[in-house]
């Protein structure tokens, strides 16, 4: 996957320290003013950007939601032309995306566990929607590589790995944790070992 190395826009600038500030304080702790002040801009400036936190939170959850299944397919159909398509070079690719998603927005991981229920209910079901279909990507995969696991406990295994995979705002502070790639690391190999146990017969 290509790596994006321009600037943040002004609006990625405010979802981002949106996100932080409402995974800290919440959603009703938070006031436009204070998001503003982060990015360097009045509270009411922000409406040229956002209608409201109520927009921006739905923006947050939605489009990450998007880009999880995004680069879920997109990282499925780069190893499956590469030179190794294996369902094991697939779901190492798979777990890989989650796992710099986990470490590099774990904001967003807070805000979905707490603030989901806020959205409206289109944009809630949009979500579960964009989850869905995110799950199955990963699905697939884990059955063709553990064909002898059945389906539904493939789902399950994969939401378990999810959950594993999701704890990353509990590991403390960032200056109080192991190195990044150590971390990553120690993640993939859990993730693994996971569905490996999981495709275990009694």
């Amino acid at each position: 996957m290509t790596t994006r190395t321009d600037a943040p826009t002004r609006r990625e600038q405010i979802l981002k320290e949106a996100a932080r500030l409402f995974a800290e304080r919440g959603f009703h702790g938070v006031g436009v003013d204070e998001i503003g002040a982060a990015v360097g801009i009045s509270g009411p400036g922000l409406y040229r950007h956002f209608p409201g936190k109520d927009a921006m939170l739905a923006e947050l959850l939605v489009g990450i939601s998007e880009r999880l299944l995004a680069g879920g397919r997109l990282r499925v159909s780069e190893d499956a032309a590469g030179e190794d398509g294996s369902p094991q070079a697939l779901l190492d690719a798979l777990i890989a995306g989650h796992i710099d998603f986990a470490l590099d927005d774990r904001p967003l991981i807070t805000l979905h566990d707490r603030e989901l229920d806020r959205l409206r209910d289109a944009d809630r079901k949009r979500v579960r929607q964009l989850q869905r279909q995110y799950v199955e990507v990963w699905v697939e995969v884990v059955r063709d590589l553990y064909p002898e696991l059945p389906e539904h406990e493939a789902r399950a295994a994969v939401h378990a790995v999810f959950g594993l995979l999701n704890s990353t705002p509990h590991l403390g502070r960032p200056g109080a944790q192991p190195d990044r790639a150590d971390t990553a690391a120690l993640l993939h190999r859990l993730a693994r070992g996971a569905f490996e146990a999981a495709a275990v017969r009694a």
